[in-house]
Order: C-alpha cells, then sequence, then structure tokens
C-alpha cells in the first residue's frame, strides 16, 4: 500500500441555527483572517443559503441547519466536531486577534473562552479560544517552529489532557 501524505484540510463546513446572525459573525471572522468569499449565496428554490471563504489554504462554509435542528445548542461532547482551530503565524496575531473579538465578534454574538495564554500542548503554544453565536468552539493557535514535529522532540507524546480549557455548560 502506498501512502498518501496529504497537504492539508480543503474545507470544513458548519451547521448553523441561525443563517443571517452567523453569516454576519464568520463575514467579520474571514474577512478579519483575510479570506476570500468564494459563496455568499441566499438560497432560494429548496436550496439552503450558504457562505464560503477560502484563505491560507483553508475553506469555511456556513449553511444552515434542518429545521428540526434550529432550537439545538452545539456541545463539544457530542459525537461529531469538538473544535475548530486556526494555525496563526505570530503570538502578535493572537493578540491582535483578541482585541477584533472584544471589539467585533462579541457584538456578533461571539463568547470568549480565554483570552490569550500560553499552554502546555507544545513548546511556546499560544491561544485564544472562543465560540460562534451557536456554541461552536474555535480557537486560534500559534507554535513557534515545528512545534511537536521538531527533530529533538521524541513522539507520541503522553496525553497531557488535564485542566486547560472550560468544558461546555
Amino acid at each position: 500500500m502506498i501512502a498518501v501524505n496529504l497537504a492539508g484540510i480543503a474545507h470544513i463546513q458548519l451547521s448553523v441555527t441561525d443563517f443571517p446572525r452567523s453569516r454576519a459573525f464568520y463575514r467579520a471572522l474571514c474577512e478579519h483572517f483575510e479570506m476570500q468569499c468564494q459563496y455568499d449565496d441566499p438560497g432560494g428554490e429548496g436550496e439552503r443559503p450558504s457562505l464560503y471563504y477560502i484563505g491560507g489554504k483553508t475553506g469555511l462554509l456556513i449553511r444552515p441547519v434542518n429545521p428540526e435542528y434550529v432550537g439545538t445548542r452545539f456541545h463539544q461532547y457530542k459525537p461529531g466536531l469538538h473544535h475548530l482551530c486556526f494555525r496563526a503565524r505570530s503570538r502578535e496575531d493572537i493578540d491582535a486577534f483578541h482585541a477584533f473579538f472584544e471589539g467585533t465578534l462579541a457584538a456578533l454574538g461571539g463568547k470568549l473562552v480565554h483570552a490569550p495564554e500560553e499552554g502546555s500542548w507544545a513548546a511556546g503554544y499560544y491561544s485564544i479560544v472562543f465560540e460562534d453565536p451557536d456554541g461552536i468552539r474555535l480557537e486560534i493557535n500559534h507554535v513557534p517552529g515545528k512545534g511537536n514535529l521538531a527533530e529533538d522532540v521524541k513522539l507520541p507524546l503522553s496525553a497531557r489532557f488535564a485542566g486547560g480549557v472550560p468544558e461546555q455548560a
């Protein structure tokens, strides 16, 4: 069998309960990340609306949930997505994002889980964690150099998942 060396994740699709509210939140988020809008389709004739941005070798697609799930809130420990983490190029980008979050995304329904802080996941790990209007957990992190893929790091690492970000209520 021949192994495949992936180039990354082509896109992630998130399902949201209130498309207009989430559209405003994700437009602001993606434009802050300098992503380009590929589709901003209102839907119609049985087709759901969609918002799709691409940038930084990442695609993010937002579409509404089925009507029976409109009253349902995301929870990170149900089957499926736990959280989505974007990679920043510097610690300063994380700090700048924090100011943007407080000034823009909080007013659009975002909730700050933790302000920028260092973590034990890798040497120099620095991140901010927040939620979108549906409670979908999002993170932006920066790890200098090759992080845990550096030559002097012996893999696999022991699990260090105790503590850290609080679980959702």
